[in-house]
């Protein structure tokens, strides 16, 4: 087992390397560019929607919850016992990435209670923080390679100090982006819960720069460059501990921020690209565009009756049938699953399905 130190305790002066300032200023301009582009997109739930869903799909990949884009958009409204687990567990990701987005956005803190909620809503379950010993990471060999902290007594405390590392800059001043570098490694440490520590932590991240302004809503899928690039994430973690290689983390997390934020600018951008080619296209040939109908099929790939229904205040009938000349006139593509009709945004598929 090994012993936790508070990351108070890290003198700032070790991240104040040429290389490591190469990379924040790297990261810091990518991110920017990033927010300044989201600000675009005129109904923010579009990439709310869309990007989270992204990203709940490569955090759970890291680990090994494998499940395709067609099943979770076709899947997010159906009965629970009709979805597949591996698609259920990214879905339960999204919705504690939103109960922890709304809690941050309301209060402008990031508190235990609210990490416990987030992780409630990830497992489906309140066993809370670890209260039993035993738990330990292992490597593909079946190896251990660590055990962290045993104690119910310590996982409360060094929670508790992450807490008031996560609120109190002065504890170690150096740039938010650094600080969420090793708030990650800290509490996959603790790994403080007896499942979901991984997931937990990646909605973490992004949660922390929404608390610092550095993100307006949680949309940077940092997931995907782990998934690429998971034997490393797994290695640098572990060379903390073993070696207190804490540099060479932070050039990874920092490298994750601004790949993250490069590709989804590019993924934005299309969006934005196809979202005003299909407002220009439908304003100009139904009388019955409007700015929702817009928002609607865009906040729903895979979009149905009851959702064009809700959006825009309309009947069921008016609502089959705009989607049904939306479909003839190529807009939509009308697929059959079961017993539902799903109307598919095609273009916004393709570009949520592209991986460069």
């Amino acid at each position: 087992m090994t012993t936790l130190s508070s990351l108070a305790e890290l003198k700032p002066e070790r991240f104040e390397t040429p290389e490591i300032f190469r990379k924040l200023n790297a990261a810091t301009r990518a991110l920017a560019e990033f927010k300044g582009i989201g600000e675009t997109i005129p109904h923010q739930e579009i990439l709310i929607n869309t990007l989270t869903m992204q990203e709940a799909k490569d955090s759970s990949e890291i680990e090994n919850i494998v499940t395709t884009h067609d099943e979770l958009f076709e899947k997010e409204t159906v009965s629970s016992r009709k979805i597949p687990t591996a698609t259920k567990e990214v879905l339960h990701y999204r919705q504690a990435l939103r109960v922890g987005y709304q809690a941050v956005r309301t209060t402008g803190l990031l508190t235990l209670n609210q990490i416990l909620e987030i992780q409630a809503e990830l497992e489906q379950n309140r066993a809370g923080f670890r209260k039993v010993p035993g738990t330990s990471l292992k490597n593909d060999a079946g190896d251990i390679i660590y055990t962290p902290p045993q104690s119910a007594t310590e996982v409360t405390a060094l929670m508790g100090d992450l807490e008031k590392f996560i609120h109190d800059d002065s504890l170690c001043p150096v740039d938010p982006l650094i600080r969420m570098a090793l708030i990650h490694h800290q509490f996959e440490s603790i790994h403080p819960f007896y499942d979901g520590n991984g997931r937990t932590g990646r909605i973490i991240n992004v949660l922390f720069l929404v608390k610092e302004g550095l993100l307006d809503i949680p949309v940077l899928y940092l997931s995907r460059h782990i998934v690429r690039s998971k034997s490393d994430y797994y290695r640098l973690l572990q060379s903390v501990r073993d070696d207190d290689a804490w540099e060479e983390w932070v050039i990874y997390m920092l490298t994750a921020v601004e790949v993250a934020s490069l590709q989804a600018t590019r993924t934005v951008i299309r969006i934005r690209e196809a979202f005003l080619e299909a407002k220009h296209r439908i304003r100009d040939r139904f009388k019955f565009y409007s700015q929702d109908l817009v928002n609607s099929l865009f906040t729903h790939p895979y979009t149905k009756v009851a959702f064009l229904q809700e959006d825009l205040a309309i009947t069921r009938i008016t609502a089959t049938k705009y989607l049904e000349d939306l479909t003839a006139a190529g807009f939509l593509t009308k697929q059959k699953i079961g017993r539902t009709n799903y109307f598919i945004n095609t273009p916004l598929v393709t570009i949520l399905t592209d991986i460069e």
